[in-house]
């Protein structure tokens, strides 16, 4: 069982930045894909990105590619999603999710609201 738990949502202007945060309790961090979803309400849950175990590889929607990154240290065992430009639309609740391989994500966060006002 790996839990994670997302941290550093918040209200955010548009334009403004915010950088979230996914703890994980997994030692053996580096053994799993780790990847970002959002789920605004009233839509489904939506894919933001993911990075690779080594973080070598990185992977965005094209709704927010070339505005948010997505990092790793697993010296700490923590991912992160820095999210730039921001628009009203990146309102959302912010999940984390962890995967050692195949499709199917095994582990979720409970999610980080972030809101983005104009």
């Amino acid at each position: 069982q790996v839990q994670l738990v997302e941290s550093g949502g918040g209200l955010v202007q548009a334009g403004g930045s915010l950088r979230l945060s996914c703890a994980a309790s997994e030692r053996t961090f580096d053994r799993w894909t780790m990847g970002w979803f959002r789920q605004a309400p009233g839509k489904e849950r939506e894919f933001v990105g993911f990075i690779s175990r080594s973080g070598g590889t990185t992977y965005y929607a094209a709704s927010v590619k070339g505005r948010f990154t997505i990092s790793r240290d697993n010296a700490k065992n923590t991912a992160y999603l820095q999210m730039n430009s921001l628009k009203p639309e990146d309102t959302a609740v912010y999940y984390c999710a962890v995967k050692s391989s195949g499709s199917t994500w095994d582990y979720w966060g409970q999610g980080t609201q972030v809101t983005v006002f104009s």
